[in-house]
């Protein structure tokens, strides 16, 4: 048996899944199987994987059914004990598995386990993700998951490993959301166990990769995932502030986008004094300048150049 399943959801992702198997397979740990879940592509992503012949690669088909069902069968297949995540757009470095271990071995009892990564918000511009605490070289248990995960989540899918049998208790990816779907997993996990992290980048998260679902229809979703959590944060202050810090988020992309309802509402629900000024300005700004700064942000990235409201 692997110590490691390898997780792949593959969705129309032609032009990238080569390069993303690729760097799964080229770990210095080498102790794990591959196991892609082909969810309905209609392009030429299947037989770019059908050009491997690594004995260490299942590969499933399935209806178009989306990336929950598609991550939820793929770890039903899996044989390993550990599941690592791992999108097919996305790369890892060749110690991306090394480092996932070291945690395991460091912290047999944690429930989730976080290697550090980097954003890419265009092809040739990255960004190391930021987190609100402190840590330095070594793997940690990270005291409060929900306030560490305020600017850039600790947990991000394609540099998490976690057990299979942890997964199956917590209830597995919830296939109701359509996005939102792995932070949503990553809260339960949060909420159960300790999280674990390692400091060390492995991994490279392509953000310039366009999401498949219309913008308004992507806002709805957050709010309902927020809100599968309004009577757990009542009496958790960690998890309130975590959530704000989301519904801002929501806030902003539903002034622009839409629904209307959907902004109102989360404006409301917000503690406003978990909000800096700098969010609490930009939250009561018109359509108008935020469309404005939406565009200037958009700008400053192309000339490589990124700011942010969270700090």
């Amino acid at each position: 048996m692997p110590f490691f399943s390898v997780v792949i959801p593959l969705y129309n992702k032609e032009d990238y899944i080569e390069d993303t198997l690729k760097s799964a397979l080229n770990q210095t740990f080498q102790d794990f199987e591959v196991v892609i879940v082909n969810d309905g592509s209609t392009d030429n992503s299947l037989e770019k994987v059908k050009k491997f012949s690594d004995g260490r690669i299942r590969v499933f088909s399935q209806e178009n059914l989306g990336v929950s069902v598609a991550r939820n069968f793929g770890i039903e297949k899996s044989n390993a004990e550990f599941i690592a995540l791992l999108d097919a757009d996305d790369l890892w470095y060749e110690n991306h598995l090394s480092e996932l271990k070291k945690q395991i071995d460091l912290f047999p009892n944690a429930g989730l386990y976080c290697n550090n990564y980097e954003v890419f918000h265009k092809e040739n511009f990255s960004k190391k993700a930021k987190f609100n605490f402190d840590y330095k070289n070594d793997c940690l248990i990270v005291e409060d998951y929900f306030k560490a995960s305020t600017i850039n989540s600790v947990a991000w899918t394609s540099a998490v490993a976690f057990s299979k049998a942890i997964f199956n208790t917590i209830g597995k990816f919830n296939i109701d959301l359509k996005t939102a779907q792995d932070i949503d997993l990553w809260v339960r996990f949060a909420l159960n166990h300790n999280v674990s992290f390692n400091p060390t980048i492995t991994m490279r998260y392509k953000l310039y990769v366009k999401n498949s679902l219309s913008k308004n229809e992507y806002n709805i979703i957050r709010y309902n995932f927020i809100n599968n959590y309004l009577h757990l944060e009542k009496t958790n202050a960690s998890l309130k502030y975590y959530l704000d810090i989301n519904r801002y988020a929501l806030a902003i992309r539903s002034k622009i986008h839409g629904p209307k309802w959907v902004y109102e509402q989360v404006k409301k629900d917000i503690k406003k004094s978990n909000l800096n000024k700098k969010q609490i300005l930009l939250l009561n700004l018109p359509v108008f300048l935020l469309k404005s700064m939406k565009w200037l942000h958009g700008y400053l990235i192309k000339n490589n150049v990124y700011l942010s409201s969270y700090n």
